[in-house]
């Protein structure tokens, strides 16, 4: 079942067995699907955002699961981080091309929902 999601190969390795507990492709889904990467990945969709701003965007999220969700993404190679050398030190964070390919089916899953939901009442 070549390009399935089960099997996939890789260009010059092994293909990852995504069912298998030991997978490292099953940390990458978790990280992206767990309570705040989804929300870090729709927030940096468009541009990228220092620290505060993204604190900012997302209700509701600490600085410290933000740091976490943000640590986990750009190890996987989702996230891009740029420290500028100032005092205090100003972070900023973007989608790598991965992050962006990931990201766009759960924006197109964003918008198909918010398009679906009934009109809010203020």
């Amino acid at each position: 079942m070549a390009g399935s999601v089960q099997r996939r190969q890789v260009e010059a390795g092994k293909p990852y067995e995504v069912f298998h507990t030991d997978c490292p492709a099953r940390d990458v889904v978790d990280h992206v699907t767990s309570r705040w990467g989804v929300w870090v990945l729709i927030s940096l969709r468009s541009n990228s955002l220092r620290f505060y701003e993204l604190r900012d965007s997302i209700q509701g999220i600490s600085e410290k699961m933000l740091a976490q969700t943000l640590r986990a993404l750009v190890q996987d190679g989702l996230v891009w981080r740029e420290v500028e050398p100032t005092t205090p030190p100003q972070v900023t964070y973007g989608l790598t091309d991965f992050g962006h390919d990931v990201g766009e089916p759960l924006t197109e899953l964003f918008d198909r929902i918010t398009q679906r939901l009934p009109p809010r009442s203020e």
